[in-house]
């Protein structure tokens, strides 16, 4: 498939079956974010991939701890795929999905938020390119502030010094794909 076909393609899902995603599927997932650019070439990020729908939820509700709806920003997200922001209901960050892949990065190093997007990039594309459904979410700092996502990082052998700056949930959708969003006019400017 064409590159801009496949990003015109792919979407935000926040709804998903139960089906799992195989080990062979999250490795091609997890080879595509290493292969992802990363500041000076130092690949500072660490990739935590899941495939475990009980651990998954269980990061899940975590990641959703700190969420504090007073400081949305937005009102609304999706009819077709509701987000945390659309429906109070709501109480898992992941949506169900039964994997994630968790990036970390070296929370002193300047460039660890850019690389961790850009490796979560990678990882989406290469999911629609399978015919797989995914999601970038995001409050990932405070997932693993509590005891029980310390002993996560320690048992993962996440370097002291790495904090998560992000999240890909991954799974199958439940129900159809959405429509594109109209691309809002006057985003690109060509100056020369």
């Amino acid at each position: 498939m064409d590159i801009l076909d496949l990003i015109k393609k792919r979407r935000s899902i926040r709804r998903y079956t139960a089906e799992p995603i195989t080990h062979e599927e999250m490795e091609k997932i997890l080879e595509a974010g290493a292969y992802a650019p990363n500041a000076g070439g130092g690949q500072r990020s660490m990739l935590v991939g899941i495939c475990d729908a009980g651990l998954t939820r269980q990061l899940g509700r975590l990641n959703f701890l700190p969420f504090d709806r007073s400081k949305l920003l937005g009102a609304h997200v999706s009819a077709e795929q509701p987000s945390v922001i659309d429906d109070p209901t709501i109480t898992d960050g992941f949506y169900g999905a039964p994997a994630v892949v968790a990036v970390f990065g070296q929370a002193d190093f300047p460039f660890s938020v850019a690389d961790a997007f850009c490796a979560a990039e990678n990882m989406v594309l290469m999911a629609a390119e399978m015919g797989l459904s995914s999601c970038i979410i995001s409050r990932a700092e405070e997932t693993f502030v509590t005891p029980e996502g310390q002993q996560l990082l320690k048992t993962w052998q996440v370097p002291a010094d790495y904090i998560c700056r992000v999240f890909v949930i991954l799974g199958h959708i439940d129900g159809s794909c959405p429509q594109a969003k109209p691309r809002k006019p006057g985003r690109t400017l060509i100056v020369a």
